[in-house]
């Protein structure tokens, strides 16, 4: 096959088989079809798009150009993966909550670029934590403990990593046949047998409006569904932070507190609607509400705080250590009125400006900066109420100003958002 041929092919908007597929991903591994050859097909992709058969093919090559994870016979290995938003801690509290509940949860999870947080980050404001585990001592820790949060090793769909450095400098990251590829490959080498996506949409998530994130949830689940994975996706509104705190440390407290019984409302209510779909997709639950009970109860109890900590000791963090939280400066409401938007990326992107975000790969992050939020949209404030209180080293004008900016407080009021806007399956 001729690489030239295929990628015009493609650009000219004709399927590719699954072996010419074949072809491209595993000659770019190998180095027969270079980098520029590969370009141009992420290029022809991101104008032409695929068909679903030509995003399945594209999967199962990334995702079998590297190893994938082995287990013993035992309980359900599931997982979840989010798109990502400001203040997403929900996979610090779920992966010990399923856990509690008999799930085996090999988490492979990112780092933050962008107004976005990153799982790994939060995790490594624990002083000792790791999370660059060998694919052994992930699964070592995963049999053992029932959950791990690591993230991704070399070994694991190679060809993603690969290609997502050449789709990020020819800007061709919005393509929903390259992202479903980009995220379903990783996750698929876990071995799952269920998965469960939030699929975020709103002025805080990478999919900026609905029709966007339906477009990817529907992708996402077809995929996994065609190569035998269960999976499910929630879509749900990142219009807004989720709980109250966001940066790295704050989040990791937020997050103690949820899995002790408490945490703010919209945590709780996504992490245990997440955790109802796998636990009914592995067949421990039939209904949602029996799911929920289960899922209230280790909370309650304390076992899915016991199976974090015991977690955090696997991969060698220590909970007792100080977590220094940055000094505290309160913004307050200029008027009365009610909360009608929030400019949920401008407020992610003030904590970059704070040191608690990466605008590059090499950026290193002050885990004690962050925000919380004191306000919900739909909320009345009156003049001088508190509204957000930021946690600051460096504190420069311009961060309050902008997150001033990101609070519109108007004299009509306004109904809150809904949490979780649609089921796909």
């Amino acid at each position: 096959m001729n690489p030239v041929r295929l990628i015009a092919q493609k650009r000219d908007g004709q399927e590719l088989t699954r072996d010419e597929i074949a072809f491209l991903i595993r000659g770019f591994v190998d180095g027969d079809v270079l980098e520029y050859q590969m370009s141009a097909l992420a290029m022809a992709i991101y104008f032409r798009g695929m068909t679903d058969s030509e995003t399945v093919a594209l999967t199962q090559e990334m995702l079998h150009s590297g190893v994938t994870l082995e287990w013993n016979a035992g309980s359900s290995v599931v997982d979840k993966h989010s798109t990502g938003g400001v203040g997403d801690k929900v996979s610090l509290v779920l992966a010990p909550l399923l856990a509690a509940c008999g799930l085996r949860v090999p988490m492979i999870s990112g780092r933050g670029l962008g107004p976005t947080g990153g799982t790994l980050d939060k995790l490594e404001s624990i002083a000792g934590f790791r999370t660059d585990l060998s694919i052994s001592e992930l699964q070592a820790a995963t049999e053992r403990v029932g959950c791990v949060i690591t993230g991704a090793t070399a070994d694991l769909a190679p060809a993603d990593g690969r290609l997502y450095a050449l789709r990020d400098v020819t800007a061709t990251v919005p393509s929903i046949p390259l992202i479903t590829a980009s995220i379903m490959s990783k996750k698929l080498a876990e071995s799952l047998d269920a998965l469960v996506l939030d699929v975020k949409w709103g002025n805080g998530a990478f999919m900026k409006t609905r029709d966007e994130a339906i477009e990817l949830a529907r992708s996402l689940v077809r995929v996994g569904k065609a190569t035998g994975v269960t999976t499910t996706a929630l879509l749900t509104d990142m219009n807004q932070p989720l709980g109250q705190m966001c940066g790295n440390t704050v989040e990791v407290n937020e997050s103690l507190t949820c899995l002790s019984g408490g945490g703010p409302d919209d945590l709780r209510r996504i992490t245990l609607s997440l955790g109802a779909e796998l636990l009914q997709s592995a067949g421990l639950a039939e209904t949602q509400a029996e799911a929920d009970t289960m899922l209230q109860d280790r909370l309650s109890s304390g076992a899915a705080f016991e199976v974090f900590c015991e977690m955090v000791r696997a991969q060698g963090g220590n909970l007792d250590a100080s977590r220094p939280i940055a000094a505290e400066h309160v913004m307050e409401a200029p008027r009365s009125g009610y909360v009608s938007a929030i400019d949920t990326e401008a407020l992610g992107q003030a904590i970059i400006d704070l040191g608690g975000g990466r605008r590059q790969v090499s950026d290193s992050i002050d885990h004690s900066v962050g925000l919380e939020m004191l306000v919900r949209i739909g909320d009345r404030v009156d003049a001088g109420d508190p509204v957000v209180r930021i946690f600051a080293n460096r504190f420069a004008v311009s961060v309050k100003e902008r997150i001033a900016r990101a609070v519109t407080i108007d004299e009509q009021p306004v109904p809150a958002p809904q949490l979780i806007i649609e089921r796909v399956d």
